[in-house]
């Protein structure tokens, strides 16, 4: 494995996952809110600890660095398994993140009206983090093939 190849995988798909969001927010009704989403995961363990979360502006590119610096460290675990099946490995990765990001907020005490809102919603959640997925397996094999 290239720790390097699987980085710059993992920082791509984060990027695709991220313009997927930022795009369709702006357009969709139904789109999933992402990056409401991880405002709350931010802001609500520091106001468990007392202090008081990044307002508008400061929060919003604090948890848009946070998302991709998080999830380009997740699509980088592409890089653990054998480079001919990078586009499994990816799919199984951004499958894994997207029903993650569908059913845990709730538990979580996150809201459902970010991912889980409607059914398309949901749906819509799982293919950006699948999409995501290959994205990263995508740069990752194609670095790879010599």
């Amino acid at each position: 494995m290239s720790f390097e190849k699987a980085m710059l995988g993992g920082l791509v798909g984060a990027c695709a996952l991220t313009l997927l969001n930022e795009t369709a927010r702006q357009f969709v009704k139904d789109a999933p809110r992402i990056d409401l989403l991880g405002k709350r995961a931010i802001a609500k363990p520091l106001m468990k600890m007392g202090v008081a979360p990044p307002q508008d502006d400061n929060l919003y590119w604090i948890t848009l660095a946070s998302d991709i610096f998080s999830n380009s460290l997740y699509y980088c675990l592409i890089g653990l398994g054998n480079e001919k099946n990078a586009y499994r490995n990816g799919a199984l990765l951004g499958l894994a993140a997207g029903i993650g990001a569908v059913a845990l907020p709730a538990p979580l005490g996150l809201g459902t009206d970010t991912t889980a809102r409607t059914g398309q919603t949901e749906l819509m959640t799982v293919a950006w983090y699948l999409a995501g997925g290959l994205a990263a397996a995508a740069v990752y094999q194609l670095l790879s093939d010599k």
